[in-house]
């Protein structure tokens, strides 16, 4: 871990992921925060915990990378989602243009990875924040809410082994299965709406169980897999019975909010490892 008075920098997408991080952070020390946030993403309370934000848009990477030069910042992290059609559709700079021109591919983790090479050409590393995190990442065994049947249990360990297949093809890192069958498989348009697709498809009596994993050679630089109150709301109104997610490697946000939703909700929420079935 870096010296705590060296300043870190955090580049912060939408949601309460980069809240967590600042909060976190201070209670282990770091004394300076300089956060860049993106116009139309990032959430204005960061700057209460933060000691700058500075705002830009998507898009604006010379004007990310001079924010962190400016301020004496060498190292920081990439936290929160950032939606993925805003990569799309943005206004790029020159530099960000140039990045993109030279991608054969064009996904969230080919764009970031890029961007982490053009950061450190100006000498700023984008490093792993797990270890300001790992409070808030579940190990095996972790569980909340009813205690899961035989064939929830057999559905989990099917949709991990689902789920980690379509992640090693670049599709996606989740799905939704039901009596052995998967329903939904994460695509472009993100969790969400897998997870609205699948509770669908699971008929009126619901039931599904929704697994969601981390990538192969996962770069935890910037995309850490994530679960909080607002998956915990749309697995209830999707009548989702387990939400299940890879151990050590998956976020939970608000975890108060999380284990009382699971309790009132019903629904069982189980950290998984792929130790368990081999």
């Amino acid at each position: 871990m870096m010296e705590m008075t060296d300043p870190i920098g955090l580049i912060a997408g939408n949601r309460s992921l980069p809240l967590l991080f600042a909060r976190q952070a201070r209670q282990l020390g770091v004394q300076r925060i300089v956060a860049v946030g993106f116009e139309g993403e990032t959430d204005p309370e960061l700057a209460a915990s933060v000691d700058e934000l500075v705002w830009t848009r998507v898009g604006q990477l010379g004007k990310l990378i001079e924010a962190f030069k400016k301020r004496g910042v060498t190292r920081c992290v990439m936290l929160g989602q950032v939606a993925p059609k805003s990569l799309f559709d943005v206004r790029p700079d020159l530099r960000a243009m140039a990045l993109l021109l030279k991608l054969k591919e064009k996904n969230a983790h080919t764009i970031f990875g890029a961007m982490a090479d053009e950061l450190r050409k100006d000498g700023i590393d984008l490093i792993d924040p797990r270890p300001w995190l790992q409070s808030s990442m579940p190990a095996v065994g972790f569980c909340i809410g009813p205690k899961l049947n035989a064939e929830q249990q057999s559905d989990v360990q099917f949709g991990f082994r689902m789920a980690k297949e379509i992640s090693r093809l670049e599709i996606g890192q989740s799905v939704v299965v039901k009596g052995g069958t998967v329903l939904a498989v994460e695509g472009f348009e993100g969790t969400d709406q897998c997870l609205r697709r699948g509770g669908e498809l699971a008929g009126r009596d619901g039931g599904a169980v929704a697994t969601k994993v981390a990538k192969e050679r996962h770069d935890v630089r910037f995309d850490i897999p994530c679960i909080g109150p607002t998956t915990m709301d749309i697995c209830r109104e999707a009548r989702i019975s387990v939400l299940a997610f890879e151990a050590d490697m998956t976020l939970v946000l608000e975890m108060d909010r999380v284990t009382e939703m699971a309790r009132k909700s019903k629904i069982a929420v189980v950290a998984v490892g792929p130790q368990q079935f081999s």
